[in-house]
């Protein structure tokens, strides 16, 4: 089931991160921590991997949206969704990991299905960044932002949502 966190009507600018993989904040590239201070919301898709990390987010006082991924225990989970479907400005955006795991192929056809009526669906999980309009859906992973395996590089996404929906990878 997917869960709603409500319209957040005033965001202009989210800072989508996932596959962090860290204990801490510190660990996230310092130019990736400067975005963080300028965004009106953080959205992370999940595998945390450590409750501190997830508690560091959540208290930047920025709105913060997540969900849990494979790899988040079970510290991490307890407070958050395995998918969510947020309302940002009169965008529909799905949030996911997807928690189950699985492979990394052919995941965007299986969270069409979970996500009906999206405008934009985020994920993780292949640590692969993914900027692309599919069936008008703009599909963002915003890769791994500390550099795992398979990445090859620490990387996020920027969702400018105002005047209209563009998104940005930054690499560090």
């Amino acid at each position: 089931m997917i869960g709603s966190q409500g319209t957040l009507r005033d965001v202009r600018k989210a800072l989508v991160i996932s596959d962090t993989h860290a204990s801490s904040v510190e660990e996230i590239p310092a130019a990736f921590r400067s975005l963080i201070k300028d965004s009106d919301l953080i959205i992370h898709a999940g595998d945390y991997t450590s409750k501190r990390l997830l508690d560091e987010l959540q208290n930047m006082g920025i709105p913060f949206r997540g969900v849990y991924g494979n790899m988040d225990p079970r510290s991490v989970r307890d407070g958050l969704r395995a998918e969510e479907a947020l309302d940002v400005r009169g965008i529909k955006i799905g949030v996911t990991h997807p928690a189950e795991g699985g492979p990394p192929w052919g995941i965007e056809r299986r969270l069409f299905g979970k996500f009906k009526g999206m405008n934009v669906i985020i994920y993780g999980h292949t640590h692969a960044v993914v900027n692309e309009v599919k069936g008008g859906i703009t599909c963002v992973n915003p890769g791994s932002a500390v550099g795992k395996f398979p990445a090859h590089y620490p990387s996020i996404a920027i969702l400018e949502l105002f005047p209209e929906l563009r998104v940005e990878i930054h690499r560090a």
